[in-house]
């Protein structure tokens, strides 16, 4: 079985990775920084290795942020000792991890921080709508009640 790696390592890679592409640097201007080569970036920042204490404040100073912000929204100590073993890295690799992956690109980030700025939730419901058509991937399912207007809620009885 291939050793997939923990959730914790995996969140703390993203988040440098999404830092990264954030500031517009490649993995090899990073590498070049901290005296690693570009491989050993991408594995840092897919949590297949492991950033060690030292090089996790190297990369904050690169990356100039604190050593706090690769943490934010981690799962806690707590949280991950519930997991199932399957889920500590002990099975199978998952085959697709393309959100995750499309989330620390520059489109993804730049997508996701647009979509964020937009504050109606009726905009909000006919972009993904657009999108899941675009995509071919049109889902058909029963509006959520707090999306439902009064007037869809007066209609439907």
């Amino acid at each position: 079985m291939k050793k997939i790696p923990n959730p914790i390592d995996r969140h703390v890679g993203s988040r440098a990775r999404m830092r990264r592409v954030m500031l517009g640097m490649s993995q090899e201007k990073l590498g070049e920084a901290l005296g690693l080569t570009f491989q050993q970036v991408q594995k840092y920042e897919k949590g297949t290795n492991r950033i060690g204490a030292s090089r996790l404040q190297q990369i904050s100073r690169t990356l100039d942020v604190p050593p706090a912000f690769f943490f934010e929204g981690a799962p806690s100590f707590e949280a991950a000792a519930d997991l199932e073993p399957r889920q500590l890295g002990v099975a199978e690799e998952p085959k697709n991890n393309y959100v995750a992956d499309f989330l620390s690109t520059a489109e993804g980030l730049h997508l996701n921080m647009a979509f964020a700025r937009i504050h109606d939730p009726k905009v909000r419901k006919r972009i993904i709508d657009l999108v899941s058509s675009l995509a071919g991937e049109q889902q058909h399912a029963e509006p959520l009640e707090s999306e439902m207007t009064a007037a869809d809620k007066n209609s439907s009885d």
